[in-house]
């Protein structure tokens, strides 16, 4: 019975490892990178919707950090397509239309770059933050709808 278990233990680790992405390879690492901008988003938009409390040094903060994160995963998407990859939601297109690519990610960086200009007035009030965290989500949005495989 326990070599039945160790088996199977071991056969489960063995094929948790196939198929995956090398978190070193460009597709692992503008993953992780989109996973953090989500989650920084998410914690952002969640403060100015009330799913979480408004916490204004929070908000900077988080502010500053999707603008820091938005300007690195373009350098890890490399002219072409990387093959033996694992599973990417990239579509075709972002290798194809290059120049469109690069024109919503300079546009998302300018709108996380407004967000935080936008947390330079103090008080902070959470209202007049909307808008610009609107700018951010929709410039996700778009480049999501061009460029992303759902």
């Amino acid at each position: 019975m326990k070599l039945k278990t160790l088996s199977l233990v071991v056969l489960a680790l063995a094929l948790s490892g196939c198929g995956g992405v090398d978190p070193n390879s460009p597709q692992g690492q503008r993953q992780a990178l989109f996973k953090q901008m989500l989650k920084v988003s998410e914690d952002l938009g969640g403060m100015l919707r009330g799913r979480l409390p408004f916490k204004e040094q929070a908000f900077v903060a988080g502010a500053a950090e999707l603008d820091q994160l938005t300007r690195k995963p373009w350098q890890h998407f490399p002219q072409v397509r990387e093959e033996g990859g694992g599973e990417s939601r990239a579509k075709d297109e972002v290798w194809q239309r290059q120049a469109r690519f690069q024109e919503l990610a300079q546009a998302m960086e300018a709108s996380t770059a407004a967000l935080v200009t936008a947390t330079a007035s103090k008080p902070l009030k959470a209202a007049a933050l909307v808008a610009p965290m609107q700018r951010v989500e929709d410039s996700c949005k778009a480049c999501h709808e061009e460029f992303r495989a759902f």
